[in-house]
């Protein structure tokens, strides 16, 4: 169990005799008066798991808002009295001299007292309420990603559950089961967790300790799935039977949890491609705004444009997917017999981490050597295979390559070459621009997708054929075979990286080791949340029978169904990303062609005192009508190049996430969308 969990333990089972929102043992508060706001503060903090009472937690935001209040009132008086000392605020400018404010006649003071006390009481208040609001937002927050996190993995569960008790397993050992699985099935597992240690620990039957858990927890399924597997157990029903339905219910429910996704996906597709256009029409306009006389915001609102609104739209998008689309939660890492483990495998560079140091702390000198060599004997595997190690943790590429961008980057600073439009002058903007961003994001992005795309390669591998090869495990495990047998000759008929896994397996076992270790040691050497919990479902069901062709069934139709959804998710989103991509070359085709017979025409003209050089028109009609309006088609050609880029870039981080959920996944199309980006330009200019 984890810290957290065991911290919030007096938490969760307080109330059990009390109401569903307020919980009887704190519902006398010495505060007084109406407690609805403090109660649901409450039920909220035991949600989110947190280990206070609501009085406290408000009590502790108030303060904290008062404490920023004065903060920010302190920093408002600061701000009030520059605004008035510099003549933006006031009923009369007074202040045209240095002359201090103690200085000045009565109602000057007064007046300059009246600025400086409003605006700290302005920040003052404000500063406070957003601190007190953010204080309350925490709880309900945390509640709110648990529930997301529950919805996600309780089809899971709900699997896992009827594949332990087709194994043979009763609803109380099934209950520990998932209690005792956090490592697989998460913020779930904690709810199963207090179930647990309500009564082992506070004295409740388990019928009792089920009701309070429904009643308290963040998720509405967890809760409706709850009250009626405790119905089932006090009518005495066939808990298998149910346990299927309710299998195949969420799978159901799943689908249309995905298919309501997927669509939102669309739609905010469709808003991006409306959205995307929009910075292209406004630097349309402000072109052709350069050739109107007098128009002197024209270069600052190009600039806003493209180093503000483009840059915005992408982000904007881009934290819009993270809130609409549902990634796998779970690192896939399983919980082995080393008490380190957690702490070994949390990190991103684990295989560096000693786990045997920490579990050596005051024991006799030998075992710290062995420790200190095991340490040695790691960091000199990654020594002589870095790529293996790359290939493990792709991110690790960053440490090198990030110091290296950092100084291709210095280089060009150092030489003073600019590639800022509103400097002195661009010499050369292509070449500029590759070398402060081209250069360094291909030195950073191009190791980076390499190995997580060999990454990413090698955990498809084994998941590829996942389904497969449980319904042929399960096949052979029902001729009477134990399961060790039965990966043996899986990996001897079948064929594909899992099967090599298997032979794996079945060789360390061979020589000592257990077929629990075994099994999550593979699990977690690919950190992959389905494996891992596919892999919890077998090692947890083979310790209760070794006949287990049932389990294996399940969860065979399990992953069958985790294939169904992920192919379709990724035809829906592969659609996705082909209008992210046609946008971008849209915008890429439009820009091109605005440089090349729009900007360059114009900005070949000579404007004179009368008329343009090369022929009559509006053009040189405007020049005598005001010699001093000219176009820039330097500084143009430089901004429009800086906008393709960016867009390309912020595009191909949009087309990685939608895809799998990570951005490490943009790199490939930020590298190729950025590359068409550039060679069209070369092209054009």
């Amino acid at each position: 169990m984890s810290t957290d969990s065991t911290r919030t333990a007096a938490s969760d089972h307080a109330g059990l005799d009390g109401s569903a929102g307020a919980w009887s043992p704190r519902s006398h508060s010495p505060l007084g008066g109406d407690h609805q706001l403090a109660n649901a503060l409450e039920r909220k903090l035991g949600q989110a798991r947190m280990a206070t009472t609501g009085e406290r937690y408000l009590a502790r935001a108030l303060w904290l808002g008062v404490v920023a209040g004065l903060g920010c009132s302190a920093i408002g008086a600061m701000v009030g009295y520059g605004l008035f000392a510099s003549e933006l605020v006031g009923l009369e400018s007074v202040f045209r001299s240095s002359t201090p404010v103690v200085s000045l006649g009565p109602d000057r003071t007064l007046e300059a007292l009246a600025v400086v006390v409003g605006t700290a009481l302005l920040f003052g208040v404000v500063g406070g309420a957003v601190c007190v609001c953010s204080m309350i937002g925490i709880p309900y927050a945390r509640a709110s990603a648990r529930a997301r996190e529950i919805a996600v993995l309780l089809p899971d569960v709900v699997s896992y559950m009827y594949a332990l008790s087709v194994g043979g397993l009763d609803h109380l050992e099934i209950i520990e089961a998932v209690a005792d699985a956090e490592d697989a099935y998460g913020e779930v597992a904690l709810e199963f967790q207090t179930i647990v240690r309500e009564t082992e620990y506070v004295g409740v039957d388990y019928r009792t300790a089920i009701r309070a858990r429904a009643r308290e927890t963040p998720s509405d399924e967890l809760s409706q799935f709850l009250l009626d597997f405790l119905s089932t157990i006090n009518s005495g029903g066939d808990c298998e039977q149910f346990l299927e339905e309710k299998t195949e219910r969420h799978a159901q429910t799943a689908r249309q949890r995905q298919e309501r996704t997927l669509d939102t996906l669309e739609l905010v597709g469709e808003l991006y491609l409306t959205l995307s256009l929009f910075p292209l029409l406004l630097v349309v306009v402000v072109v052709v705004m350069q050739l109107v006389p007098g128009a002197a915001m024209a270069d600052r609102l190009l600039y806003l444009t493209v180093y503000g609104l483009i840059p915005a739209i992408g982000l904007g998008f881009l934290v819009l997917v993270a809130t609409v689309k549902r990634d796998d939660p779970g690192n896939g890492v399983l919980e082995t017999a080393d008490d380190d483990n957690r702490s070994r495998h949390g990190s991103g560079l684990g295989v560096l981490a000693g786990p045997v140091l920490g579990r050596l702390t005051g024991q006799p000198r030998i075992r710290a050597r062995i420790a200190r060599r095991e340490l040695v004997h790691r960091i000199r595997a990654v020594g002589m295979k870095p790529h293996l190690f790359f290939r493990d943790h792709p991110r690790g590429t960053l440490v090198l390559t990030v110091p290296a961008a950092s100084l291709v980057v210095g280089a060009a600073v150092i030489t003073g070459e600019s590639i800022l439009p509103w400097s002195d002058g661009v010499d050369d903007p292509v070449m500029g621009t590759v070398r402060y961003l081209y250069g360094p994001l291909v030195l950073v992005l191009a190791p980076l997708a390499i190995f997580h795309e060999w990454n990413e390669r090698r955990r498809n591998a084994v998941i590829s054929t996942l389904s497969a090869d449980l319904r042929t495990l399960s096949s052979v495990n029902d001729t009477g075979q134990t399961l060790l047998e039965s990966l043996q000759t899986v990996s001897r008929t079948a064929g594909g990286k899992l099967a090599t896994e298997f032979d794996a397996i079945h060789t360390k076992v061979a020589y000592g080791r257990s077929l629990d270790e075994a099994l999550l040691e593979f699990a977690n050497s690919y950190r992959i949340p389905r494996l891992a919990r596919t892999t919890r479902l077998i090692t947890d069901a083979q310790k209760a029978t070794n006949h287990i062709t049932p389990v294996l069934r399940t969860a065979a139709a399990a992953s069958e169904t985790h294939d169904d959804l992920e192919a379709e998710r990724r035809s829906r989103t592969r659609t996705q990303i082909a209008i992210i991509v046609m946008t971008f070359l849209t915008i890429l085709t439009v820009v091109a062609v605005l440089q090349t017979q729009f900007v360059e025409t114009m900005g070949g003209l000579e404007y004179g005192s009368g008329a343009a050089t090369n022929g009559d028109g509006a053009a040189g009609q405007l020049a005598a009508t005001d010699p001093g309006t000219t176009l820039d088609a330097d500084t143009l050609s430089v901004v429009f190049f800086h906008a393709v880029t960016i867009h390309a870039i912020l595009s191909g981080f949009v087309c990685g996430y939608l895809r799998n959920a990570d951005l490490l996944s943009g790199a490939k199309y930020v590298l190729a969308l950025s590359s068409i980006a550039l060679g069209i330009w070369l092209v054009v200019v």
